[in-house]
């Protein structure tokens, strides 16, 4: 199967992993992260690995979602998508993983086209492409 690269970016951890700070290296990004309280941590105002992941699939997964719309010629103007994502420990060998949720919601379309958008769109995104088989992901489309 042959590919082209269409964009390429690098980002650097620095500090303490999970108290430290990520920030890509054309400086677009740069945030100060912090271990959540739920999980031990300062929390506050600050992000964390899961929020990134959550909002990036959740952006990339929106934009597949309105491109095979329109490729379909339907309507979603007022579209969201909500990315629910859970760190997940492992009680049998203390490893950890991801679990997503995406909740999509589409007013104003039927619910079978929606359903249909979601799951064709879960095909094309580069995040599903990515997590398919590795982690679970969970699909939902409300109209």
């Amino acid at each position: 199967m042959s590919t082209t690269t269409l964009y390429t970016t690098e980002a650097l951890s620095t500090g303490d992993g999970r108290n430290g700070e990520v920030r890509s290296l054309d400086g677009v990004l740069d945030e100060v992260l912090a271990v959540p309280k739920e999980m031990g941590g300062p929390g506050g105002d600050r992000t964390n690995p899961e929020q990134l992941f959550a909002a990036g699939y959740a952006a990339c997964f929106h934009n597949g979602l309105r491109l095979i719309a329109a490729q379909q010629d339907v309507q979603v103007p007022d579209s969201t998508v909500t990315s629910t994502v859970s760190l997940l420990l492992s009680k049998e060998d203390g490893g950890f993983t991801l679990a997503v949720k995406l909740s999509v919601h589409l007013p104003g379309v039927e619910q079978a086209t929606a359903d249909r958008l979601v799951q064709t769109t879960h095909q094309v995104c580069p995040y599903s492409n990515a997590t398919r088989g590795n982690i679970d992901v969970t699909l939902e489309a409300t109209v």
